[in-house]
């Protein structure tokens, strides 16, 4: 049996026994019947829980428009120029809109980027594009949970604040979109540091909400500053919208979320021996720091001593500076106990990391050099072939595979009896 699986903005093909194959974990069935350009419409004109965007805003207000970097999926330059022309049409100037890319704590982009997130009509036009900067923030209160609100001065200074984003399951906020595009997208080094020093607590998983820490600091946030509207989207694995939940921060992203789970939550009746990973091609292979989210959704569908088959380009290298020394100057024991000890941003992600090789052999194939893989705790292969013979002389000729062509996305979920 053929498959192939995403790898940068390519794929990689292999072949697999059928006897050897368990199945694939993609998302359900979801029937396109619409264009993206319609399920947006309908759901910018049909806000939940919310009036409309030309009952909102009034001439003569400041617009912050909060949507992702380049390192999320998001796709912007679908939906920017239907939010802008719905301000336009209120009555709002481009001179008088401003689009933040939520950086977090991830580099900031080139103008060549700037234009291919926001697109050539929206670049090419009146409306201020700016990265956001953790250094130029304002602090406006502080989470139950500790957590300083820190936000970029820019959009704490305008008069309406609206929020873009893509919601796919996160592996310790729960999921992305809603009020993350603030916190901890525009938000300090140190909020960010605080709200995912979280992550530690076993609350903090996979498609959990209401208990999760992580995601309580960021439903926080809009106490401290109004978010007056989103547009979440849900892509498939062509990275088409499928979805569009307009409206309310917190109502809108919950109907995204639940939307998400119908698509993604994919349930399985067991664990395999092998996991086959991608995490959905570029951007998400774009680092590895980016990558590791793939890495862990596929956890919760391999056994205890299995194998992770995980291919990521990661052409970018490791992508964060703390989580680059502390994959190559520590051993997964040290991370995880560096983290309990003090939490350091960057750090987590070598920490979860750590947690995983603990359990599992991880077999890497990437961009990466062999010397640096293996420096890092991985098992190297410079292809699929040599990588499913690796798997196959640790795990035996039997072995169950399983496939998780995009992991990035897809959540495994035990069947309910």
């Amino acid at each position: 049996m053929e498959f192939e699986v995403k790898y940068n903005k390519s794929v990689i093909k292999f072949e697999l026994n059928t006897n050897n194959y368990m199945g694939t974990l993609s998302e359900k069935s979801h029937k396109k019947t619409r264009k993206e350009t319609e399920i947006l419409q309908e759901s910018i004109n049909n806000p939940i829980d919310s009036k409309s965007l030309e009952q909102i805003v009034k001439q003569g207000e400041r617009i912050a428009i909060v949507t992702s970097d380049i390192s999320r999926p998001m796709p912007s330059y679908k939906v920017l120029p239907l939010v802008i022309a719905k301000l336009v049409m209120a009555g709002i100037k481009e001179q008088d809109i401003m689009v933040v890319l939520a950086l977090g704590s991830h580099r900031s982009h080139s103008e060549q980027e700037k234009r291919q997130l926001v697109g050539d009509s929206v670049y090419d036009s009146d409306v201020e594009i700016v990265d956001s900067d953790m250094d130029q923030c304002e602090r406006l209160g502080m989470c139950r949970n500790g957590t300083p609100a820190d936000v970029f001065k820019p959009v704490t200074l305008a008069d309406r604040v609206i929020c873009l984003g893509n919601i796919e399951y996160h592996y310790f906020a729960g999921y992305s979109g809603g009020a993350k595009a603030i916190m901890p997208g525009v938000s300090s080094f140190e909020a960010i540091q605080a709200n995912h020093k979280n992550m530690i607590h076993k609350e903090a998983y996979a498609s959990n909400l209401e208990t999760n820490p992580v995601r309580q600091d960021i439903d926080q946030v809009p106490e401290f500053l109004n978010i007056d509207f989103i547009v979440n989207v849900v892509l498939n694995q062509k990275k088409e919208i499928i979805g569009a939940f307009s409206g309310h921060w917190k109502s809108a992203h919950r109907s995204g979320c639940a939307f998400l789970d119908e698509i993604y939550g994919v349930e399985i009746e067991g664990l395999a021996d092998v996991v086959i990973v991608s995490p959905g091609g570029f951007p998400k292979d774009l680092n590895l720091y980016q990558a590791q989210k793939g890495l862990d959704n596929s956890r919760h569908a391999v056994r205890e001593g299995g194998t992770i088959l995980m291919c990521a380009c990661a052409e970018e290298g490791f992508g964060e500076h703390t989580f680059e020394t502390w994959m190559k100057t520590k051993s997964p024991k040290e991370r995880i106990e560096s983290i309990q000890n003090k939490f350091k941003l960057g750090g987590h992600k070598a920490a979860a990391i750590g947690r995983i090789q603990e359990r599992y052999q991880v077999i890497l194939v990437s961009d990466m050099p062999r010397g640096l893989v293996e420096q890092i705790g991985f098992t190297y292969a410079s292809d699929m072939d040599q990588a499913l013979s690796l798997a196959f002389e640790t795990q035996g000729m039997d072995a169950k595979v399983l496939l998780m062509p995009s992991a990035g996305s897809t959540l495994p979920l035990f069947k309910s009896s």
